[in-house]
């Protein structure tokens, strides 16, 4: 039986220095209905920050908005409401760490009222 699909609002590129909603909806991306939730986007992911995670450069991220997430959780975050960013998020005394899945790349210490929360990844497509 073939595996069902949906369409999903492909939002762009996760290193855009735009808010992610004030990126308009240029195209939709299809993927299997089981990796949707209630509010779902994807995201391509643009540099090698989080490889170690086998997130790599031109995959595509599903995202699920959501505005909290678990430590050591794959997060899309905006930095001073101007950088948006895949990374760990890691919660610390007075503040928050996004650690790269990449050890030659250092951690971004933030404090929490500069860092927001968009979205957990739900799953990775490779795309050929």
């Amino acid at each position: 039986m073939a595996e069902s699909l949906v369409e999903i609002p492909l939002l762009g590129r996760v290193t855009a220095g735009l808010p992610i909603e004030a990126i308009e909806v240029q195209e939709t991306i299809s993927v299997p209905a089981n990796m949707v939730r209630k509010d779902t986007y994807a995201l391509r992911v643009v540099g090698e920050s989080m490889i170690e995670e086998n997130i790599q450069d031109g995959d595509v991220i599903v995202v699920e908005r959501q505005e909290s997430a678990a430590n050591g959780q794959s997060v899309v975050a905006m930095i001073n409401d101007q950088e948006v960013t895949l990374k760990k998020l890691y919660i610390e005394q007075g503040g928050v760490r996004l650690q790269p899945a990449n050890s030659s790349m250092a951690p971004i210490y933030l404090r929490n009222e500069d860092v927001k929360i968009l979205g957990i990844v739900s799953a990775v497509i490779r795309q050929p």
